[in-house]
């Protein structure tokens, strides 16, 4: 979760720190989150960085002892900008460029670019209250396939509104920012009012929440004793690209969304933990005076209304879940998910590929420290979904923010592998990322197989017979590399180079598209966007 605890960082102990969540950099903390020596909860992203962390997050931070350098050489390679520490505030700021150039060799010869200028600050005041603000401006030319997405949709993947640009349509402009408001009531609970996003689990996908869509606005309070971690949040979407569609008549309103998400994490031991998590989806009330809400939605107890799952005209979209993990080996942990949208106890045992038996799962492993070698980090998943999983009878009221999914980015009706490799050596990092899996999508506007969420699952292609892949078979190969020196640890500043191979078939009518980029940059800021669909 974002900004969870965010006051905290600074203020309830020395000893804790927020840090923004990035797959890249929490990679780098594996050794601690994921050492059978420490019971740490590890699915709610990001996390705060605590006495067990601390030690270890430290030594990320500050690379290198630079106090007898110049004030220019600080900033640029272990300091922020902007940095004040008094005994009742604090205040830091920076610059965050992102400014890459790359090529696609695969498709077309097209030349890509990404100019990015953003900024980030934040403010702690006493023991309680902390402020946390970025933005950025952002121009650019994708490759072909991202470019098709964003004029598609409407959409820049993960940051909201795209626009493109008539007299030049390959360039798109956009822009994104977020924002942290938050206050620790004492040792036990954190409220937060956030613009930003959630990420609950412990792989590199989720099937219950992710932070592929965009920044959606969100309440949440956070709350720990003992072993048990509690999160409830209350939150405010949009949908502008998918207005309710069964009614003649809209109103003002019509896009907007609202949702809960409860989740309950338990460390059993210092190797196993089990999460319990709920989420009710709904659209505000519809010019047709279709109800949007229920008094119920508002219930932060978990697995308090299972009576949703077995009822498919209810206004709200529920889904409850199951997080799991166990640290197998000292270096190697296993984990799982399990949601559950609808189903019904006669037909989900007979396999006859009922349409409203609608489920989704993980299952992976992940370690640190491989074959001996220090900070060479692994992982290896494996994810699915039924047809119409994440699908409602209205677009406006399924499991999506602003144009994208919540969970996995391809929606439903798919089967994914993922492998990842991470290394870092001083200020050195090396990344390999593969993927493969199949997904079936619809021949034509009038078909509705389940992959495509924003569908009415009024409207199923058939009832009974459904299997995952079904529709328009496609097949999908993208291998991403990367090696970056680390600048400035503080705002993850680096040099970046990198290499992308995307392969997208469709067996049945024979055709494929190809990415073959390389780019190379000059980033920063710790900030998850996913471009492996």
């Amino acid at each position: 979760m974002i900004a969870v605890f965010y006051s905290a960082a600074h203020s309830v102990s020395a000893q804790s720190a927020y840090q923004p969540y990035s797959f890249q950099f929490y990679q780098k903390l594996n050794n601690v989150l994921y050492g059978t020596d420490t019971k740490l909860h590890t699915s709610i992203k990001p996390m705060i960085i605590g006495e067990a962390l601390r030690p270890r997050y430290d030594s990320l931070m500050q690379l290198e002892a630079r106090e007898q350098y110049s004030w220019g050489s600080r900033k640029l390679y272990n300091e922020h900008l902007i940095d004040i520490k008094e005994k009742e505030y604090t205040f830091y700021a920076d610059f965050l460029p992102d400014f890459q150039l790359g090529r696609d060799f695969a498709g077309g010869g097209r030349t890509t670019w990404l100019n990015t200028r953003g900024a980030q600050a934040g403010v702690t005041i006493e023991n309680r209250f902390s402020l946390y603000v970025n933005f950025f401006e952002n121009q650019g030319v994708f490759p072909g396939y991202l470019d098709d997405y964003i004029f598609t949709h409407t959409v820049t993947p993960g940051q909201g509104y795209g626009k493109t640009f008539y007299d030049d349509p390959k360039k798109k402009d956009w822009m994104y920012g977020s924002a942290a408001l938050s206050y620790t009531v004492d040792e036990y609970l954190n409220v937060t009012l956030a613009y930003d996003k959630n990420f609950i689990g412990d792989g590199y996908r989720s099937v219950l929440l992710s932070d592929v869509s965009s920044n959606y606005t969100a309440l949440k309070f956070t709350g720990k004793l003992g072993n048990v971690q509690y999160f409830s949040m209350w939150t405010y979407m949009l949908d502008p690209m998918h207005p309710r569609s069964l009614d003649s008549v809209a109103r003002a309103g019509d896009n907007w969304k609202w949702g809960t998400f409860q989740y309950l994490d338990w460390n059993v031991n210092n190797r196993f933990s089990v999460g319990f998590f709920q989420s009710v989806v709904w659209g505000s009330r519809n010019a047709a005076g279709r109800r949007g809400s229920d008094f119920n939605y508002y219930n932060p107890i978990v697995v308090m209304r299972p009576v949703e799952l077995t009822n498919t005209s209810s206004p709200g979209k529920m889904h409850l879940g199951l997080n799991t993990k166990y640290k197998a080996l000292r270096n190697l942990t296993v984990y799982g998910q399990f949601l559950l949208g609808e189903f019904n106890a006669k037909e989900i045992f007979a396999g006859n590929g009922y349409v409203n038996n609608k489920w989704a799962a993980q299952l992976g492993f992940r370690g640190f420290d491989a074959f001996g070698i220090k900070d060479l980090n692994f992982l290896a998943e494996y994810n699915t979904a039924r047809p119409y999983t994440y699908a409602h009878f209205d677009p406006v009221s399924n499991y999506s923010n602003y144009g994208q999914p919540l969970a996995h980015p391809w929606g439903a009706n798919f089967r994914e592998m993922v492998g990842i490799l991470n290394y870092s050596y001083r200020r050195f990092d090396f990344s390999f990322q593969g993927t493969w899996g199949q997904f079936g999508t619809d021949p034509d506007s009038l078909a509705n197989f389940g992959g495509d969420i924003f569908q009415s699952h009024d409207t199923p292609q058939r009832v009974y017979g459904n299997y995952i892949g079904q529709g328009v078979g496609n097949n999908l190969l993208y291998a991403d590399g990367k090696i970056s020196y680390l600048l400035n640890p503080k705002y993850n500043l680096r040099i970046e180079a990198g290499a992308t191979y995307r392969r997208h078939g469709i067996p049945e009518k024979g055709s494929h598209h190809q990415t073959g980029m390389l780019t190379l940059g000059l980033r920063s800021s710790f900030r998850n966007f996913y471009y492996d669909f």
